[in-house]
Order: structure tokens, then C-alpha cells, then sequence
């Protein structure tokens, strides 16, 4: 039996679990140059539109696999896409079990799963724009970097006023720091892009994601890269849209994992620390050390609320902005509640994560 029957047989049998209508794939779609890789958990809200606009992409369709690496959905994620398959026979999706139920373990599983020249990321709450995948290839192709990426258009994640006020908080110089793939630019090289795309090979080279981090995975990634001699390149023209997280309640424990395991990270690799990345956790530390002391000692009082006072100006300042540039007077209260806990959250977190090493199964759902 030659090679490609042996595979096609493979995929087959791999399909045949998963679909209740199986479908045999021909030997024309094995020949795929796109991979693109989805971490996934509990996604049935947005896992179909995801897939809509994968779908829907400009690059040939024959030439694309969807690789999802589910972390054990216990809701109708599987079902939606075994729905979804049935329906769309022309894109090939694949499901792959990520039994860790953490990102960095999800997107290695897919990698090791793929088929394709090139891996793109793309998360289940996000959307890319039609032309994503096309201008990604493009950017590899043309040599740009070794990770091409673009900048996200931040939606809100739900149709509250406080998920709106959210998502302005988060796309903000005060919420995003001085990102470049949040707050844009021309297409120069960054430190790093969400959902980039980079030949399968550069695994190879720089190694696979890493598995010891909850969050920061892509961060490192890029890290890597960066020391290895490679770039990283942002294209503005490359868009896709994000959906933040619709409450404060989960603002505050997204951005608490981001800043515990950037500490993490950073152990790993100091000289990744940027000065922006320093204001959050000095602020927070600065306004519980003064808070503290303020109960027994006046000079401490007066630099608490030297410190306090203006802060709080400035994030009122840009809630009432932003209620009036969006004709939305509730974000006046919003976005600086948004900010606040970006800032303390990230900052808290940060300034544990330095005291407090994860044990070896932290971070396993």
C-alpha cells in the first residue's frame, strides 16, 4: 500500500470516530499547506463562528485544516463542531484531546497533529478578518519574520454596557500599555503578535510551546525566537477580532494570570522586561505599603494620597472621554472600573508570582 493511502486510511479512521457521518477525504486534501491550530475548552458560544470564518477565508480552502486540541469540553462544544463538519464537507477539521486542559499542552497537541507548511493560531473567541490567512502566508513567504502576526479589533463579550465598557478599558494606552498589536501602528518588529503564523519547522529549531507556563506562552514563544536570531513581525493590515471578557469578575482573574505567570516567565528570561510591564506592581505595592503605614506615620498619608488622588483623576478622566466619544454615558463609570482592575490584578499577581514558585501540576484544571 503506498504512503498516502496508508494516511488518507488514517484520517479516515480518525474522522469516522468523530463524525456520526463519516466522510473519506481524497487524496488532493492531504495536500495541505495551512494549519490552523485551536486551543479550545467549553467553546459552544463562539466555536461555529469561528469556524464561519475560517470557512470564509480568501485562501484556497483545499489547502487548509483546522486543528482543535480540546481541553475535554464538558458543555456542546464537540457536538456544534461535529454539526459544523457535516455541514461544511469542504473544510477539513480535525479534534485532537488536550487531557492537560492548558493552553501551551493544547497547542502542542495540534502541532503534532497538523499536516500543514504553516501554523497559524487562532483562538476559539476570536474571529480573523477574510483575508487573515492569505496576508500571514504572504508575510512568511516574503520573509518579514519568523512569526507574522497582526492586531486585534476588541469586541465586547457580551451586549452589557459593562462588557462594553471592558473592551474600550482593554483596547486603551492605560489598559493595553504600550502593546502593538492592541493599540496599532505601521508594521514593524514587535516583541510579540496574538495568533501568528510561522513554518512548522521553526518548531524544530526553538522547540515546542511551553508546557511549564499557564499563561505568557506565546510571550515566550516569541522570546525564543528572538534570541535564536529570528524576528517577530506585526502587519496592522492583518486583522482579527477579539472578544474580552464581559464582566469584571473574569477581567480580574484573566489579567491575575497574566501577571502571575509574566513572573514566571520572567525568571526564565529577565531581559524580556519592559519598563511598562514595572508600573503596575510598583503602583500596587506602593499603595499597600503606604496604605499600611498611613494608620501610624502622617508623612505616609500625605504620599498615599499624592499617589492615590491623581490616579484616580486620571482614570475618571478617561471614562468620561471615552463615554463621549462612544455616546455611552455609563462608560464614564466602566472603563475606570476596568482599568483599576487591570492594573491591580496584573500588579498583585506580578508581585506573587515573584515570592511564589507554581508547583509542577499548578495550573491543570
Amino acid at each position: 500500500m503506498p504512503w498516502w493511502a496508508i494516511e488518507t486510511a488514517a484520517i479516515f479512521e480518525f474522522t469516522r470516530s468523530f463524525h456520526p457521518s463519516p466522510r473519506i477525504l481524497s487524496y488532493t486534501q492531504l495536500m495541505i499547506k495551512v494549519s490552523v491550530i485551536v486551543p479550545c475548552y467549553n467553546e459552544q458560544a463562539t466555536i461555529t463562528q469561528l469556524l464561519d470564518s475560517i470557512h470564509d477565508q480568501t485562501f484556497p480552502r483545499d489547502e487548509i485544516e483546522v486543528v482543535i486540541a480540546d481541553g475535554m469540553s464538558t458543555d456542546a462544544t464537540r457536538g456544534r463542531i461535529a454539526d459544523y463538519c457535516s455541514q461544511h464537507p469542504d473544510l477539513m477539521v480535525k479534534v485532537v484531546d488536550n487531557r492537560r486542559r492548558i493552553i501551551p499542552a493544547a497547542l502542542n497537541r495540534a502541532i503534532e497533529a497538523s499536516q500543514g507548511t504553516f501554523i497559524i493560531r487562532m483562538d476559539a473567541h476570536s474571529t480573523p478578518g477574510r483575508d487573515y490567512i492569505q496576508k500571514c502566508v504572504n508575510g512568511l513567504e516574503e520573509g518579514f519574520g519568523e512569526n507574522v502576526g497582526g492586531i486585534w479589533k476588541i469586541a465586547p463579550g457580551a451586549s452589557t454596557w459593562m462588557a462594553k465598557a471592558i473592551a474600550v478599558a482593554v483596547s486603551h494606552p492605560l489598559g493595553a500599555g504600550d502593546a502593538r498589536y492592541r493599540i496599532g501602528g505601521d508594521a514593524q518588529e514587535v516583541d510579540t503578535v496574538p495568533f501568528g503564523a510561522y513554518h512548522k519547522r521553526l518548531i524544530s529549531k526553538i522547540g515546542p510551546f511551553n508546557e511549564s507556563l499557564l499563561s505568557n506562552e506565546d510571550y515566550e514563544f516569541n522570546a525564543r525566537i528572538r534570541q535564536s536570531g529570528g524576528r517577530v513581525w506585526m502587519d496592522p493590515s492583518i486583522c482579527s477580532t477579539y472578544y474580552a471578557r464581559p464582566t469584571l469578575k473574569e477581567l480580574a482573574r484573566q489579567y491575575w494570570r497574566y501577571g502571575y505567570w509574566k513572573a514566571q516567565m520572567l525568571r526564565r528570561y529577565p531581559r524580556t522586561l519592559r519598563w511598562r510591564q514595572c508600573l503596575p506592581p510598583l503602583f500596587v505595592l506602593a499603595v499597600i505599603a503606604l496604605g499600611l503605614l498611613s494608620m501610624i506615620i502622617q508623612l505616609a498619608r500625605w504620599l498615599f494620597a499624592i499617589i492615590v488622588i491623581p490616579y484616580v483623576i486620571i482614570i475618571l478622566g478617561v471614562g468620561i472621554l471615552m463615554s463621549l466619544k462612544h455616546k455611552t454615558p455609563l462608560l464614564a463609570i466602566g472603563v475606570p472600573l476596568a482599568i483599576a482592575t487591570i492594573h491591580f490584578s496584573w500588579g498583585a499577581a506580578f508581585l506573587w508570582g515573584g515570592v511564589h514558585k507554581p508547583s509542577p501540576l499548578e495550573g491543570e484544571l
